[in-house]
C-alpha cells in the first residue's frame, strides 16, 4: 500500500522549488564529472569520486521528492468545527501562563524547532481531534505537561 504524504500549500511549493533546483543542478554535476574524468586515472581521482557521490545524492533526493509529490495530498483549510486537524494552528496555555503555538502538519513538513509538528508525533497525536477549551496532556520522552487549548485557527 502506498503511503500518502500530507502537505500544506507552502510545503508543496517548497518541495517543487527544491526539485527544480536539484534537476537544474544535474548539468553542473555532469560538467564536474567530465572535467574530473579528463584529468586521467580515475582510480585515484578524488574529484571524480566526489562528483559521482554528489550525483548519487542528488539523484536519490530527486527520486525521493518525486515519490512524495506523486503521493501527496494537499492539506486544505481546516473545517470551522473548532477541532484540531491537519493544517490547524493551535495556541496552548500551560501552568503559569506558559504559552506555546504549533501548526499540525504531515511528516514531510515537520519542523519542531519552528513550531511545525507532525500529526504522527506524540504532541500531534495528543492534539488531533481536540476542541478549544479542552485540556490536553502532552507526553514527551522527558516530561508530561498539561495545557489548555486556547485557540485553533
Amino acid at each position: 500500500m502506498k503511503k500518502q504524504f500530507y502537505l500544506t500549500p507552502e510545503g508543496l511549493a517548497e518541495l517543487k522549488t527544491e526539485h527544480e533546483q536539484l534537476v537544474s543542478k544535474r548539468a553542473e554535476i555532469a560538467e564536474e564529472i567530465a572535467s574530473a574524468r579528463s584529468q586521467g586515472d580515475l582510480a585515484e581521482n578524488a574529484e571524480y569520486h566526489a562528483a559521482k557521490e554528489e550525483q548519487g545524492r542528488n539523484e536519490i533526493r530527486i527520486e525521493e521528492i518525486e515519490h512524495i509529490l506523486h503521493n501527496a495530498e494537499l492539506i486544505t483549510a481546516p473545517k470551522n468545527d473548532n477541532k484540531i486537524r491537519l493544517g490547524s494552528t493551535v495556541k496552548l496555555t500551560g501552568e503559569g501562563g506558559k504559552a506555546k503555538q504549533f501548526q499540525v502538519v504531515g511528516t514531510v513538513e515537520a519542523d519542531p524547532l519552528n513550531g511545525k509538528i507532525s500529526d504522527e508525533s506524540p504532541i500531534g497525536k495528543a492534539l488531533i481531534g481536540k476542541k478549544e477549551g479542552e485540556a490536553v496532556e502532552i507526553k514527551t520522552p522527558t516530561e508530561t505537561t498539561s495545557y489548555v487549548i486556547a485557540h485553533i485557527s
